[in-house]
């Protein structure tokens, strides 16, 4: 706890500075309307009150986007060491890749709902390709940026290709493939409130738009900050994760 709060010191002190700031408009200043922007209080009663609403919504938001991303996963890491390890195709087909990974999202939408038969499968496509793109790349990338000395030092040692793969390529590549993957969360948790804002029954954005459809902008701010809170807490544990992978980086940057 001590770790913690010495690391995001400066971060919670902001937040709190923020939360003076705005009991401080909206309870002694006309600056906004008390409709809009309802003072704290008001806000975490609201929040308190949905707060099994808002579980709900955040089980079923998880269900879109854990096994989208899974799959992008397995099928971006195996994608990027295949092509990563394999010149002649990677030349042929990089242009395509970076003709189609730059695309926006929104240009699928349509067709994923045409295709597909329901509005979680097309949000589940629609999310592995969020998360496929920065995982495929980020993983090529490693892949190319390994040092040479430890390809030359496998093949001395003559290790067999699925050594090669897991003691040396994947070991080598991570910081990269796991930028990627970053990447991809940030990605993935955009597109996935969109599209729930717009075409779910449930959900953590649906949330937010059904109550802004009724202005009851008390449970909408409750919602804003219950997803702030969830993206929050994903992401630093990633980030701890990633941390533990990649410890040698660590040890490496503080020997020099």
């Amino acid at each position: 706890m001590r770790k913690f709060l010495s690391t995001y010191s400066y971060s919670i002190a902001i937040a709190f500075a923020l939360i003076g700031l705005w009991i401080y408009i909206t309870n002694f200043t006309d600056w906004l309307s008390p409709l809009i922007f309802p003072s704290p209080h008001l806000v975490a009663a609201a929040f308190f009150r949905a707060i099994f609403e808002l579980f709900q919504g955040f089980l079923s938001s998880m269900k879109l986007l854990v096994p989208s991303v899974l799959l992008a996963l397995v099928l971006g890491i195996g994608g990027g060491l295949f092509f990563g390890m394999r010149p002649k195709p990677r030349k042929i087909l990089t242009p395509f890749f970076n003709a189609f990974s730059p695309l926006p999202l929104t240009l699928f939408i349509p067709y994923a709902i045409a295709l597909l038969p329901t509005f979680e499968l097309a949000s589940m496509s629609i999310l592995f390709i969020a998360a496929f793109w920065p995982i495929f790349l980020g993983t090529i990338q490693g892949v190319l940026l390994i040092d040479h000395h430890y390809w030359d030092n496998a093949k001395t040692i003559g290790l067999e290709k699925r050594d090669l793969i897991f003691k040396v390529i994947i070991p080598a590549s991570s910081p990269l493939i796991l930028n990627g993957i970053g990447q991809s969360l940030s990605l993935c948790f955009l597109v996935l409130m969109t599209a729930e804002m717009f075409g779910a029954k449930a959900g953590m954005g649906y949330f937010i738009q059904y109550y802004t459809d009724f202005t009851q902008y008390d449970l909408v701010i409750s919602g804003l900050i219950f997803n702030s809170l969830v993206i929050l807490i994903i992401m630093i544990t990633f980030e701890r994760i990633k941390k533990r992978i990649l410890f040698w980086t660590n040890l490496k940057n503080e020997a020099g």
